[in-house]
């Protein structure tokens, strides 16, 4: 199980939002959506809100993997991370997440809470270590 450092962890609670999300079919058909609704709950789990996704949530029941790019002002670096994907939409984690949802506004559904496991970490800054695998 990969552990992300304090940097990355800072990085992804202080981001700013949106954050791109990316998944493929079974396929190999890429998909790239932007997600507002993400919180880092342990060291290598990734909690993102599914409220209006359509190819997102396709991909993901056909295909559980996905990558998050993590970027922009109040980040202290850039990553890439990889991971596995659960599918919730009942359960105590569902709950937690739906809460969250709806503390944003009503206007969210929280259809379901999709619970990445971290699986790599990597560089995404330009330059000779751009892609080096980081965890």
């Amino acid at each position: 199980m990969v552990k992300l450092t304090e940097d990355m962890k800072e990085s992804i609670a202080n981001v700013s939002r949106p954050l791109p999300f990316a998944t493929a079919s079974k396929d190999g058909i890429p998909n790239v959506i932007p997600i507002g609704m993400c919180k880092l709950v342990d060291d290598a789990t990734i909690w993102i809100v599914d409220n209006y996704f359509l190819k997102t949530r396709n991909n993901l029941e056909e295909n559980p993997k996905a990558s998050l790019y993590v970027w922009g002002e109040g980040s202290k670096g850039c990553f890439q991370i990889k991971g596995d994907v659960e599918i919730k939409t009942e359960g105590d984690d569902y709950d937690a997440a739906y809460a969250m949802a709806k503390e944003k506004g009503e206007k969210y559904p929280a259809k379901a809470l999709i619970v990445m496991k971290i699986t790599d970490v990597f560089e995404c800054k330009s330059g000779p270590e751009a892609g080096k695998k980081l965890l």
